[in-house]
């Protein structure tokens, strides 16, 4: 009987020592689940204020360092600084005229850099980190539209889900962009001469493939052109609203990597 007894003891002290072992073990996770947020800076190597924004949108971009955010940058460099003294090599009037659209959209005197855009929703000075930390946490909270892409002959293939039947008019643009994975430039005259600048995510073109409703998804092959080298390369796929320039979705493919 006394046997029994301690045979007992020894088996609720085992039991116990094993529940005391497993709250001592962290719970099991998986990886992180992140929400694509799209990211533009406005910024030009002719501008002063420019390189502390180019410094930021670098770091979202390699450091990813907002809890929930797969953040895809895009660095579009405006030429209406050209005309002071240096020609920023990655201007062009494209970003110019959209960074335009947005002042409209905004209610803006006019453009200006550096300037942010979050998901074509929120609009701020390229460099505060408060700010973009913020809207950039506050558009993994919205509902997306599922973008994907794969690899085919000297092309990618573009899938991109329907819109919400309330978002907007009902249509969304479909845009396909190359963008350079990085650049650095020795400037030699203007406000930033003298300085060596690095800029990642520099989109080199931009193209409107088609378009989404809430009734019609959106499949198409699309050349990237060129001899296919796509070394240094990233391709990204958007969704926006025409009107208010929501983004819906965001997609990244770096195929040579």
């Amino acid at each position: 009987m006394q046997t029994r007894f301690w045979s007992i003891v020894t088996l609720l002290t085992g039991i116990a020592s094993a529940v005391i072992a497993a709250e001592r073990v962290p719970p099991a996770s998986g990886p992180e689940r992140r929400t694509a947020v799209m990211v533009e800076l406005f910024t030009s190597e002719g501008c002063s204020s420019c390189p502390s924004a180019d410094l930021l949108l670098e770091k979202l971009d390699q450091s990813q360092p907002v809890p929930g955010a797969m953040i895809i940058a895009l660095s579009e460099h405006v030429d209406y600084w050209n005309h002071i003294g240096w020609t920023d090599p990655y201007s062009s009037a494209v970003f110019s005229s959209r960074q335009a659209a947005y002042a409209r959209r905004f209610h803006l005197e006019g453009s200006y850099t550096p300037q942010m855009i979050v998901d074509g929703a929120t609009e701020l000075v390229g460099s505060d980190w408060s700010r973009a930390e913020s809207a950039i946490a506050a558009a993994t909270k919205l509902e997306k539209v599922p973008i994907r892409l794969s690899p085919v002959r000297g092309a990618v293939r573009v899938e991109v889900d329907a819109i919400p039947s309330f978002a907007g008019r009902g249509k969304a643009d479909v845009y396909f962009v190359l963008a350079q994975d990085s650049g650095t430039s020795d400037v030699l005259r203007g406000e930033n001469q003298g300085r060596h600048l690095h800029h990642v995510a520099i989109v080199t073109n931009i193209q409107h493939v088609g378009n989404v409703s809430a009734k019609m998804a959106f499949t198409r092959d699309v050349p990237t052109g060129g001899n296919g080298d796509l070394k240094g390369v990233r391709i990204i796929v958007f969704v926006q609203e025409p009107e208010n320039g929501r983004v819906w979705g965001a997609a990244m493919l770096r195929p040579a990597h």
